[in-house]
């Protein structure tokens, strides 16, 4: 039973959610206030925690803060439930290294859902690191990408917010990178200055540019979509591995090959496709790519669905209503769930 610290000043509110997630099946400690929660988390190292922010003696950033200065609670998933409804409050929280902010009141279904999503995430990363705590390979005798994917945890581990950028066009390339948590963009502005997500990358994906010569530059963007940690190797580094190591090369070329194709056909859709297919088939993809297995509903900003689409936002949100009626998707707040997925991918 996954256990969950709840920190919530307001006594209505405290019993209330405790029950809710009692009633789903989940282990339930409670705080009293932010000084409370703090100590409660070193205490009871929680699977999840679920924070307010407007509290008495330490509000929810201060908790939050106080957590990732400590080894043993910075890396649990955190939840602020708040009041605060505008817009740079949000930010702040996600800034801070939040996972999620909803905002009060809520629906039962969506806070389940987002601790659901978090669990699930640490689920995976817990599953990947248990296969990995084998002896690295050796540099020199790499059989396949996952062993390669190994080798690349002995590099730097960097970290970037939600919305920071990690390379610009024009930049010269001097890394290639793997993702260890969370997803970046690669992007590209066309010649009216509207953007175009050209791939999504996720936990496990490759990306930047291994080739070696020196005046090579990026071709795109990329920017972190949610907080994200990234293993970092040098342009000079990866070319070493990839020299003395044959195997990797040609599986590296497969997958690389693979992304330009289907960035050729999201062009094609682009040019030629319906608003209504390519917005089918944007959701879809983002079911696909963020999570290698999709929960019910993604929580993906307007602009970026359009971004990876190729059109208009207002055309976009147009759209995203005629499915919502038709019973092929919900709307809830960010939250897109998908409804009838076959119905999505028959749009013509």
């Amino acid at each position: 039973m996954k256990k969950i610290l709840l920190i919530e000043d307001d006594v209505t509110v405290r019993e209330n959610t405790a029950e809710l997630l009692e009633l789903s099946e989940y282990e339930v400690q409670t705080a009293s206030n932010g000084s409370h929660g703090i100590q409660r988390a070193g205490e009871i190292h929680p699977d999840i925690i679920i924070c307010d922010i407007m509290m008495p003696e330490t509000d929810g950033y201060g908790v939050l803060k106080a957590l990732s200065k400590n080894p043993e609670t910075a890396n649990i998933p955190f939840i602020f439930l708040s009041a605060k409804t505008e817009h740079k409050d949000i930010r702040r929280g996600m800034d801070l290294g939040a996972d999620d902010y909803l905002t009060k009141p809520f629906e039962e279904e969506d806070l389940l859902s987002a601790i659901e999503s978090r669990l699930a995430k640490v689920a995976i990363l817990q599953s990947f690191q248990k296969k990995n705590i084998v002896e690295k390979p050796a540099t020199n005798d790499l059989q396949n990408l996952d062993e390669l994917r190994e080798l690349f945890q002995n590099y730097q581990l960097q970290e970037f917010r939600k919305g920071e950028t990690i390379y610009e066009k024009g930049r010269q390339s001097n890394f290639f990178y793997l993702v260890h948590r969370g997803v970046v963009k690669a992007h590209r502005m066309d010649n009216n200055g509207k953007e175009l997500i050209t791939e999504l990358y996720k936990q496990d994906d490759f990306f930047g540019n291994p080739v070696n010569y020196p005046q090579t530059a990026y071709e795109d963007y990329a920017t972190a979509m949610e907080n994200t940690q990234l293993y970092t190797v040098s342009r000079e580094e990866i070319h070493k591995i990839l020299a003395n190591n044959p195997r990797i090369p040609i599986q590296l070329v497969e997958v690389l090959n693979k992304n330009l194709s289907e960035l050729k056909q999201q062009l094609m859709d682009m040019a030629y496709g319906s608003v209504r297919r390519k917005t089918a088939n944007t959701i879809l993809l983002f079911a696909e790519r963020i999570e290698k297995h999709p929960l019910k509903s993604i929580r993906i900003s307007r602009s970026d669905l359009a971004g990876v689409a190729g059109m208009a936002p207002e055309s976009l949100i147009r759209t995203l209503s005629d499915f919502k009626k038709e019973g092929l998707i919900e709307i809830e707040g960010r939250n897109i769930k998908i409804m009838d997925s076959e119905a999505l991918k028959k749009i013509s």
